[in-house]
């Protein structure tokens, strides 16, 4: 079954991160980005039930940027859809490397959930981390 990951924001966040993705890993084919609210004209409902339609076919992995904010409850009214997974948190660890194990075979909730926990631990307080680090260093 072909595989299709949608970024989908507030604002232009989504296209943006797509580009930074492609920028460091190359074009990335199965990956679409959704920028909403960016036109007055725009309708998440329209723009989401026509990516459902679109994709059926697909294990679909959808990355929103905020969990509970509009973009996120428009695609989790299909939470209960076959090979339909629904993230909320998107950034750049996190799609880098969901991006580069989803041709790897497997269980695709596992992958999502390994690669959320690596990429957790990607966030980090740089001031900490270079004390700790200094603090190591000493002995």
């Amino acid at each position: 079954m072909k595989q299709i990951v949608i970024l989908a924001s507030h604002g232009r966040f989504a296209s943006g991160i797509l580009h930074s993705l492609e920028l460091i890993c190359g074009n990335k084919q199965s990956v679409i980005a959704i920028d909403c609210y960016v036109h007055e004209a725009f309708d998440l409902t329209v723009t989401v039930d026509t990516l459902m339609e679109t994709y059926k076919e697909h294990e679909m992995i959808v990355i929103t940027d905020i969990f509970g904010g509009s973009v996120n409850n428009e695609f989790l009214r299909y939470i209960k859809q076959p090979n339909f997974y629904l993230i909320a948190g998107l950034n750049l660890p996190l799609l880098i490397e969901l991006t580069t194990q989803l041709n790897g075979g497997g269980v695709i909730s596992e992958m999502i959930r390994q690669t959320l926990a690596n990429s957790k631990n990607m966030i980090q307080f740089c001031n900490d981390s270079a004390a700790k680090e200094i603090e190591e260093e000493e002995f």
